[in-house]
């Protein structure tokens, strides 16, 4: 018990989920998303794009067991510590920084309702509705967001075809994004 607390296996664990979360992160920032895809490259817009990734990464993982539902569950608390800790390197004081996070989990989690239900329904339009209202709701249209939903449908088909073996041990593939 001691050694999985203190030893190796703990320090092995802590390896997978950083490699796997800087997989995510990486990901989240191509640069195609801000340059050609109108992406906003302000805070909100790469919480919005590391928020769209940790879903995808999330549903893939949806409904696995064991070592695979740890791992998700490390993961999204780690997400949720970066935002966090960004919120922080923004100037955010102590006193308003929990009133910030509950407003971007509440954010986090419809987005996630949303493309859930887009992609469950394998639903193109929904999934471009959604992520115009949420990527880019200052724009009447975005003609990027048709962009953006077939790349999310990508990374989901491929993120299926993973092995569960390989993502817990530490390698997660997400497409590069196209340049339009």
């Amino acid at each position: 018990m001691f050694q999985r607390l203190f030893g190796r296996e703990r320090h092995a664990n802590r390896a997978i989920t950083e490699a796997l979360y800087a997989q995510i992160v990486a990901a989240a920032r191509q640069t195609v998303f801000y340059s050609d895809w109108n992406v906003p490259d302000t805070p909100l817009g790469r919480f919005e794009m590391l928020s769209l990734h940790m879903f995808l990464f999330q549903h893939r993982l949806r409904g696995e067991g064991g070592v695979a539902g740890e791992v998700a569950q490390v993961l999204i608390d780690e997400f949720f510590m970066d935002v966090e800790h960004s919120l922080r390197e923004l100037g955010i004081g102590d006193v308003g920084v929990p009133k910030r996070m509950k407003k971007l989990a509440k954010m986090f989690y419809g987005r996630t309702a949303a493309y859930d239900d887009a992609l469950e329904r394998n639903d193109h339009d929904a999934l471009v509705a959604a992520l115009a209202r949420n990527v880019r709701p200052d724009v009447g249209t975005w003609p990027q967001a048709t962009h953006l939903a077939g790349y999310v449908a990508d990374v989901s088909r491929r993120l299926a075809e993973q092995p569960t073996e390989s993502i817990v041990s530490g390698t997660v593939a997400f497409p590069v994004a196209k340049t339009i």
